[in-house]
């Protein structure tokens, strides 16, 4: 297909627009990327998303369609060769929707709370709580893959874009924080998942680097401190 007739609107930094790269990357679809300021929204963007106003959108032909996971459903269907996102089976399809769910609901916002964290017991908190959900990821991961390389088994699939692409944060939360949120010694199956997802091909250049990501993270606060100022 014609990178014309497949656009993204995005931002690098976001891992829901990521994911959706990754996808296409999976699928073999070229596509044209179409950069978001996200600070002053394009005209665009809120015509092809006027409800939440958010990227990533997806506009296939003259349809747009909006929210990461629903986009990647929607390439699982329309490209239906292989390799196929989502498992076949559908306890073991059903089984990842429930813990992309879980991971976007519940477990990042723990991690976002722990890089947010203004104190040592605050952190110390949030921090616990991550590693519990990461246990839970670990667990759902040996049960998943099935003693293979990934969560779809021996090739990349829908959790793994859908966890994975959450990694340059978890990164960046390690270099913040100055802990080591992916640990051999707590969820070693998962640190092995990571470095095999982030060497995959269809995800080469797509995740930022973390360094990349701590300096927006300080870009964004700088303009959120002089807004907060100049409104006073």
């Amino acid at each position: 297909m014609a990178a014309s007739d497949v656009k993204l609107l995005g931002a690098r930094p976001s891992p829901f627009v990521n994911r959706v790269q990754v996808a296409l990357n999976l699928k073999s679809i070229d596509y044209e990327f179409i950069p978001q300021n996200l600070a002053e929204k394009s005209e665009l963007l809120l015509k092809s998303n006027p409800v939440h106003k958010k990227v990533p959108v997806l506009i296939h032909g003259d349809q747009p369609i909006s929210e990461s996971l629903v986009i990647v459903h929607y390439v699982d269907e329309v490209w239906s060769g292989p390799p196929s996102l989502l498992p076949a089976d559908p306890y073991d399809r059903t089984t990842a929707r429930f813990w992309a769910a879980y991971i976007d609901e519940k477990w990042s916002p723990l991690v976002r709370n722990l890089i947010n964290a203004t104190d040592e017991q605050s952190k110390a908190a949030a921090a616990e709580k991550v590693f519990e959900g990461l246990k839970l990821l670990e667990d759902a991961f040996v049960n998943s893959s099935k003693g293979k390389g990934f969560f779809g088994g021996e090739k990349l699939g829908f959790l793994d874009i859908v966890l994975g692409c959450y990694l340059g944060w978890v990164r960046a939360g390690e270099i913040i924080t100055g802990l080591k949120i992916l640990d051999e010694t707590k969820t070693a199956a998962l640190v092995g998942w990571a470095e095999r997802f982030t060497s995959n091909k269809a995800v080469d250049g797509v995740i930022p680097e973390p360094k990349e990501l701590v300096s927006f993270m300080k870009m964004q606060a700088r303009a959120a401190a002089a807004a907060d100022a100049s409104s006073k």
